[in-house]
């Protein structure tokens, strides 16, 4: 399945951004979804990851309450509502996928990024 990421940009401490991730071959049924980012000079993590149909989700600590994962499984997207975004929010953002286990595990598929700046 391949993967594109959109939605970032630049944005205001405290201000709000909505990612979204679409595949342009394929179907996002039952794929365990997600999103990671990168900063500058630090490792890929986790952000945050959905089943499919959807029923659960998780999140990494320091955005739980800020940030809400979505999907549209009629629209094949999975959305990341990026909620009183702060500057250590800033870092590429990549949308992730997987069919047999939870992206926390495993990620089979790799959106290309989109970068998500936090001005303080």
């Amino acid at each position: 399945v391949q993967l594109q990421a959109s939605g970032g940009g630049l944005v205001q401490a405290g201000g709000s951004l909505r990612l979204s991730c679409a595949t342009s071959q394929g179907t996002l049924s039952y794929y365990y979804m997600g999103w990671f980012r990168q900063a500058p000079g630090k490792e890929r993590e986790f952000v945050a990851g959905i089943s499919y149909p959807g029923t659960k989700k998780t999140y990494t600590g320091s955005v739980k309450g800020r940030f809400s994962i979505s999907r549209d499984n009629v629209e094949n997207t999975v959305d990341l509502q990026m909620n009183s975004l702060k500057p250590e929010d800033t870092a590429i953002y990549y949308c992730a996928a997987n069919r047999q286990t939870d992206v926390q595990t495993q990620v089979a598929f790799w959106g290309q990024g989109t970068q998500v700046t936090v001005s303080s």
